[in-house]
């Protein structure tokens, strides 16, 4: 354990070196201020315009939320899943890490972690944004401490496993596959209502959007900074509602879907990551350069 855990720390740190060395510290604290804050406020701009400018503060609230909580989807899954790819393919050192003494596996999780640290500091700043200056109601005294901590735990676990079983498939890639990563979370972004309710889909999408983890982690989130917000899950048209008979979910309920799917999830990641990297190894696919 306390070789892995050297292993794992010092693959956040490399990671965070690869993120941060591209540039000044100012340059990319204001890179990493702007990207989170643009993408709000285009998701924003767009509610008021559909809506006609009649788009109330919990309509804003949920789609500020999403927002926030997307940036640890999209430089989670991605980031990890790119981390083989820069390895593999740029670097060149993809095979060094195999061999070495810690697993390929922990290696890779601490490069995400950076990743994610990262994307914890962009949700923050957008959420901050969201309340100063776009209205967001926020009430520190209402918000559900228990729960938010148990969501974000399970919620990022969930991401991680996402992530994990995106490099497996990454690792058995020929071809280019750079787009691969942002293309899964894009179209993630759409099934697991980040920013509208899961009740505009149809119906056979929306069950695919309940059984991930992140669907239920947004509504969890969501349930326990503001209490009473616009449900991603329930609400008219959704499956949830039909099937249940409840407006939304309580939060025992979505505590309860968070952990079953998050652990199936983790158990589903960890051995698609072993096969991929029993074959890999076996095929040769650690030194493979593509040329993409």
């Amino acid at each position: 354990m306390g070789a892995a855990w050297r292993g794992f720390t010092t693959a956040v740190r490399l990671g965070w070196q690869v993120e941060a060395n591209w540039t000044d510290p100012l340059l990319f604290f204001i890179y990493s201020v702007a990207k989170p804050v643009a993408g709000a406020l285009i998701l924003v701009f767009m509610v008021d315009v559909i809506s006609g400018g009649r788009a109330d503060a919990g309509l804003r609230a949920f789609v500020v939320i999403g927002t926030a909580l997307w940036s640890f989807v999209t430089t989670g899954i991605a980031g990890l899943a790119q981390s083989i790819l820069e390895d593999r393919e740029r670097y060149r050192m993809l095979k060094y890490l195999y061999v070495s003494p810690n697993a390929l596996l922990v290696l890779m999780l601490g490069r995400g972690t950076a990743r994610v640290g990262i994307a914890a500091f962009g949700a923050v700043i957008t959420l901050a944004f969201g309340v100063v200056f776009l209205g967001v109601p926020f009430d520190v005294a209402r918000i559900d401490w228990a729960v938010l901590v148990m969501a974000m735990a399970l919620g990022l676990a969930g991401v991680l496993a996402l992530a994990v079983a995106l490099a497996a498939v990454i690792m058995q890639t020929r071809q280019d596959a750079w787009n691969y990563p942002e293309a899964v979370a894009g179209a993630m972004f759409l099934l697991v209502g980040a920013v509208f309710p899961l009740g505009v889909l149809p119906s056979p999408v929306q069950w695919i959007g309940l059984a991930m983890p992140l669907t239920w982690w947004l509504e969890g989130v969501r349930a326990a900074l503001f209490p009473g917000i616009l449900s991603g899950v329930g609400g008219a048209g959704s499956a949830f509602t039909a099937l249940s008979g409840a407006a939304a979910p309580g939060t025992v309920t979505i505590l309860a879907m968070l952990a079953v799917t998050t652990t199936v999830s983790v158990g589903l990641a960890l051995a698609v990551f072993r096969w991929s990297e029993h074959r890999a190894r076996d095929r040769g696919l650690f030194d493979l350069v593509t040329g993409s």
